[in-house]
């Protein structure tokens, strides 16, 4: 049986709430913070390839998206000086009221205009008056969801980007690694691949980012998309 999150619509920029359990999350995220952990050099690929996104992206406002946010030290840390910064309308989504609460924080203090919505990003409503989205982070939820959840995720990015849209990614890959899988299920929704950067280490510290181009899309369904284990 497929894990989803309830399927109920929110209306725009509500948050749908649903707990995630079994992971202080708000611990996790400190490993972004050392120098030569994985996590971090992750975060500093995720950086790079967002302001690439951004700056490739045509005249004109720029809505950037990203579910399962944390804190958004990764939207931060890509536009604070970023030329197109003015240019920017974020929505970052976290269900942890403290990540969300630092996320609030580290926009405003980068200059960056949008909003953070507290709830469960495992929803395509929490996007319905945003979408399409010119850049969209699915970052730290493949690796925390059923494989039949990243598929259903993948499969509904059209629904959510503009044609030409970039997608960025992250999955550890820890054996049986998974990621040459969604690489393959973002080439059958019309994606293509334009990054796809590896980090050494072994088990969850094997990390990988990747970035996709969105092909041609489809209409807004307000569908479940993903939810995290117990």
């Amino acid at each position: 049986m497929l894990s989803l999150t309830a399927a109920h619509p929110a209306r725009a920029g509500e948050a749908v709430p649903s707990p995630i359990v079994g992971e202080d999350w708000v611990a996790w995220h400190a490993a972004y913070s050392e120098e030569g952990h994985p996590l971090r050099d992750r975060l500093d690929a995720v950086v790079e390839l967002l302001a690439d996104a951004v700056s490739s992206a045509p005249p004109g406002p720029v809505r950037v998206a990203s579910l399962c946010a944390g804190d958004g030290r990764d939207v931060a840390g890509a536009l604070a000086d970023h030329p197109r910064r003015g240019d920017v309308v974020v929505r970052l989504v976290e269900v942890d009221a403290v990540l969300a609460g630092e996320a609030r924080r580290r926009l405003d203090a980068a200059g960056i205009a949008g909003q953070v919505v507290t709830g469960d990003a495992g929803h395509s409503a929490v996007l319905a008056d945003i979408v399409p989205v010119d850049v969209l982070l699915l970052c730290g939820i493949f690796g925390n969801v059923p494989e039949e959840d990243v598929f259903r995720t993948v499969a509904a990015v059209p629904m959510l980007c503009r044609t030409g849209a970039t997608v960025l990614w992250t999955r550890h890959r820890r054996p049986p690694d998974l990621t040459p899988t969604i690489r393959g299920w973002f080439a059958e929704v019309g994606c293509r691949s334009t990054a796809f950067r590896t980090g050494a280490g072994a088990g969850r510290r094997a990390w990988a980012v990747g970035a996709e181009v969105v092909g041609p899309t489809t209409d807004l369904r307000p569908d479940p998309l993903f939810r995290f284990g117990d």
